[in-house]
């Protein structure tokens, strides 16, 4: 058995973090609209918007990544995280390793009350394996983005 390390990223990190995670865009079809620069100062500047535990091999090679955002929920009465992404290496994969980087994430940070996700429609393997681990659909709700054009509508409202 291969032996993998699970920890929290630190800024060191950051240089992997960017490269598994365009692994992970290039897999799902989707533009990968940051550098590393904007990527390290959103996940370990001043005021940090996201946090990540890697999978490690035993050459420290980056093998999996989960990253999450702390979020509150009144309805749960407390707080979660939300993954926004969750990658594991082909080669990795059906070994184990989604399941411990979820548990890396509900482990950090004293552990959240709950961990939310979305699913692409077009990944069912990626359904199939949320589903075997627990997640559940939210009945009644919809996620919706407020992009670029939007916010710019905003300006000068306030």
């Amino acid at each position: 058995m291969d032996v993998v390390t699970i920890r929290k990223a630190t800024r060191p990190d950051a240089a992997r973090l960017d490269t598994a995670l365009r692994h992970l865009a290039q897999t799902l079809g989707d533009p990968y609209n940051t550098d590393l620069d904007g990527l390290t100062e959103a996940g370990f500047g001043a005021s940090p918007s996201f946090a990540a535990v890697l999978a490690l091999d035993e050459q420290d090679a980056i093998v999996g990544l989960a990253m999450f955002s702390p979020v509150f929920s009144t309805v749960k009465g407390g707080r979660g995280v939300y993954v926004s992404d969750l990658w594991v290496a082909p080669q990795m994969r059906g070994r184990g390793l989604g399941p411990r980087l979820i548990a890396g994430v509900a482990a950090a940070d004293g552990g959240p009350g709950f961990i939310k996700l979305a699913v692409y429609d077009s990944s069912p393997g990626a359904r199939r394996f949320y589903d075997r681990m627990g997640f559940v659909p939210m009945a009644g709700e919809t996620i919706m983005i407020l992009n670029e054009t939007g916010l710019d509508a905003l300006k000068g409202l306030t």
